[in-house]
C-alpha cells in the first residue's frame, strides 16, 4: 500500500495503525507546504517516523509553484472550502499515478485523520483517481475512535514536530508571525 504523508505525526499513527494489515509505504508529496524551510521540517520528521516504525519513504517533488497555480483563483476561500478540496485532488492525484507506476495494489493518505480536513470529499477524490489509475483506493476516516487525539498523545511521546496550520501560504492568514516560523522540535535545543 502507498499512503500519502502529509506530516509526521498523522503519518505515526495511521501508518502503525495500517502497518498491522498492510505492507505499507510513504509517499510524501505535498507542495502546498510554505515556506520551504517548513516542508523540509515535516519531511525531516517524517523520515524519523518511518525509520522508527520501519516503512520506506519516496518524496515526490516540491511543485511548490504548481500548487499556486492551481489554487490562487480560491486564495479567499476559507479553510474546508474549495481550494482544499483542489489541493486534495492534486495530491492524491500524483500517490494514486506513483502507485500505479510503482505496482502497487492499494492506496490512501493519511489526511483524513486531521479534524480540519474532510474524509468525504477526500474518499471521493481518492476513489476517482483510483478509477482513473487502476488502483485500489482505501476509503478512510482515520479521525474517528479518537484517532487524532491517540495522533497527538504519540506525537508527545516520539517529540515529533506539532505544526500550527496546515502547510500552505493561505491557511497562515490571520495567525500570529511565530506561526509562520517552524517551532523548535520538541526536546531538541
Amino acid at each position: 500500500m502507498l499512503v500519502h504523508i502529509c506530516c509526521a505525526p498523522d503519518a505515526l499513527y495511521v501508518m502503525d495503525l495500517l502497518g498491522k494489515e498492510y505492507d505499507v509505504s510513504g509517499f510524501f508529496y505535498n507542495p502546498n507546504i510554505h515556506p520551504r524551510e517548513e516542508y523540509d521540517l515535516r519531511l525531516k520528521e517524517t523520515q524519523k517516523v518511518a525509520d522508527s516504525l520501519g516503512f520506506e519513504t519516496i518524496e515526490g517533488p516540491y511543485e511548490n509553484s504548481r500548487w499556486h497555480t492551481i489554487t490562487t483563483k480560491f486564495k479567499d476561500e476559507p479553510e474546508k472550502g474549495r481550494r482544499c478540496d483542489v489541493c486534495y485532488a492534486l495530491r492524491l492525484e500524483r500517490t494514486a499515478k506513483k502507485g500505479a507506476e510503482l505496482g502497487f495494489d492499494i492506496f490512501t493518505t493519511v489526511m483524513s485523520l486531521s479534524p480540519w480536513k474532510k474524509a468525504g470529499i477526500m474518499n471521493k477524490i481518492g476513489k476517482m483517481f483510483g478509477h482513473r489509475f487502476q488502483i485500489e483506493f482505501l476509503e478512510a476516516n482515520f479521525k474517528k475512535k479518537d484517532g487524532f487525539k491517540k495522533s497527538a498523545e504519540l506525537s508527545k511521546q516520539y517529540k515529533l514536530y506539532r505544526q500550527r496550520y496546515c502547510g500552505c501560504l493561505y491557511s497562515i492568514r490571520g495567525r500570529s508571525p511565530d506561526t509562520f516560523s517552524p517551532i523548535k522540535v520538541r526536546g531538541n535545543k
